[in-house]
């Protein structure tokens, strides 16, 4: 029995909306143990991209593999945290019945949580400064705190791969070292860890790896090798401008 940890890798990924190619060819192989962060410019594919290795969509070409395993048949290792515009925030939920929801799977569906179920919880919600909030419906918190709720809710479910589709946008500084933070621990724990990230600003120099698209692969690996000029023009078109050493998109 292999001792290598499980890798996640895409072959010839595709993806087609009617008779538009989202997404082209995608090859990755992604090593756990890394913060890796998709860029790209708008419609570049970067969610479509996500949504494909989760098995979300359908694609073309081979499924998203975990190891030697397709992904779709290991879930119970993904969790994963939509834009915050597909949650349905008025939902009659309290902060507690959110992050509870992160241990379905592991419990079973009409099964009582065990109270290492509820421990697990208690220590997700504390490691994103949100245990005092638990009996807060989830629609009265501010979009930094419903944002470090769904971090809790995927910390709870004790997962492998964590995959958060643009979690930075409305939330405040502070939230955002928070998730950066918990992000980075993750990774440091082996653990394999996708984030969809919508600018090029300094918050890029936190990722170590990078997957640079627009609507095919442009480049992967470390971050200093992605954000070549060549590369960033090639996805961008030129779009780009440069301050201080870090690329940032141009208004």
């Amino acid at each position: 029995m292999s001792s290598q940890p499980a890798m996640l890798t895409a072959r010839a990924l595709s993806v087609q909306y009617r008779s538009v190619e989202a997404l082209h060819q995608i090859n990755l192989d992604l090593p756990p143990g890394h913060l890796t962060g998709i860029i790209g410019p708008n419609g570049a594919g970067k969610s479509t991209l996500l949504k494909a290795l989760l098995g979300l969509i359908p694609v073309a070409g081979e499924p998203a593999c975990y190891g030697d395993r397709p992904l779709q048949e290991q879930l119970a290792e993904v969790a994963y945290v939509p834009q915050r515009s597909q949650i349905d925030w008025t939902y009659p939920a309290t902060v507690w019945d959110v992050v509870m929801m992160g241990r379905v799977r592991r419990t079973g569906w009409l099964r009582r949580y065990s109270a290492a179920s509820r421990h697990i919880a208690r220590q997700a919600l504390a490691r994103v400064e949100m245990a005092d909030y638990c009996d807060r419906p989830i629609g009265q918190l501010s979009g930094g705190q419903q944002q470090r709720v769904f971090l809790a809710r995927s910390l709870a479910q004790d997962a492998q791969i964590f995959c958060f589709d643009e979690p930075f946008t409305g939330v405040d500084r502070k939230t955002e070292a928070t998730l950066f933070q918990v992000f980075q621990a993750l990774a440091a724990a082996g653990k394999t860890v996708l984030v969809v990230h919508h600018d090029l600003g300094e918050a890029i120099a936190n990722f170590d790896n990078l997957v640079l698209l627009n609507r095919e692969l442009i480049a992967v690996g470390p971050r200093h090798e992605v954000m070549r000029p060549e590369n960033l023009y090639r996805a961008y078109g030129g779009h780009i401008s440069f301050f201080q050493g870090a690329a940032m998109q141009a208004a």
